[in-house]
């Protein structure tokens, strides 16, 4: 039996995260080489978003290598996270929230440990699917996009074939990979024509 199901994708789709510059204003403020700082913490970084370490280790691992004392470790941390978390896109939550009549809703993130909580507090992406597992963070899988593998953890948590579910990504790469599992694939640009093209989907037979 075929079941309509829709997964999104979170920083580029449902938040809107443009550039905020805090890294380039760390590294001056540090005088680090620009672009040095991201291949200082290139580890920490992909520990962090694949659940590889907590929260409290990252932090202890950002102040060791950089440098920093307790208080700067803190704005630090919230520089990343301003940017990370970006803002809400408000007309496609309020549409997604409308489609929870009509099929599954899921959604598939590379993330960052501590990302479910604050996600949850400010913009209530929980309450978008039927179940809070619906929701597939990187960091709590341990395997990001675009493993294939991260694709078939969202349809065994939805109950879901891959030929049923449209995947929803602002990453090309992203959306090809689902494809290649199975899924049909959009490429977001922008929310008129993110909603007709899962109006299409929805609409097939």
């Amino acid at each position: 039996m075929e079941t309509r199901c829709v997964i999104f994708d979170i920083g580029g789709v449902l938040e809107t995260t443009p550039a905020t510059g805090w890294d380039e204003e760390w590294e001056r403020r540090l005088g680090l080489p620009p672009g040095s700082m991201h291949r200082r913490l290139g580890d920490v970084w992909e520990a962090g978003s694949l659940g590889r370490m907590t929260e409290s280790e990252v932090r202890a691992r950002v102040a060791a290598i950089l440098g920093l004392d307790p208080e700067r470790t803190a704005a630090f941390m919230a520089d990343l996270w301003g940017e990370y978390l970006g803002s809400p896109n408000e007309d496609l939550i309020a549409y997604v929230r409308g489609l929870r009549t009509r099929c599954r809703l899921g959604i598939l993130s590379n993330s960052f440990v501590g990302a479910r909580e604050r996600e949850q507090e400010l913009y209530g992406f929980g309450d978008l699917v039927e179940d809070v597992r619906d929701i597939v963070y990187s960091h709590e899988i341990g395997i990001d996009k675009p493993a294939p593998e991260a694709f078939a953890v969202a349809c065994e948590r939805l109950r879901v074939r891959p030929a049923d579910c449209l995947f929803v990504d602002d990453a090309e790469a992203n959306v090809l990979a689902a494809e290649a599992v199975g899924m049909r694939g959009l490429l977001y640009a922008g929310n008129t024509a993110t909603v007709a093209g899962i109006e299409e989907h929805l609409a097939r037979r």
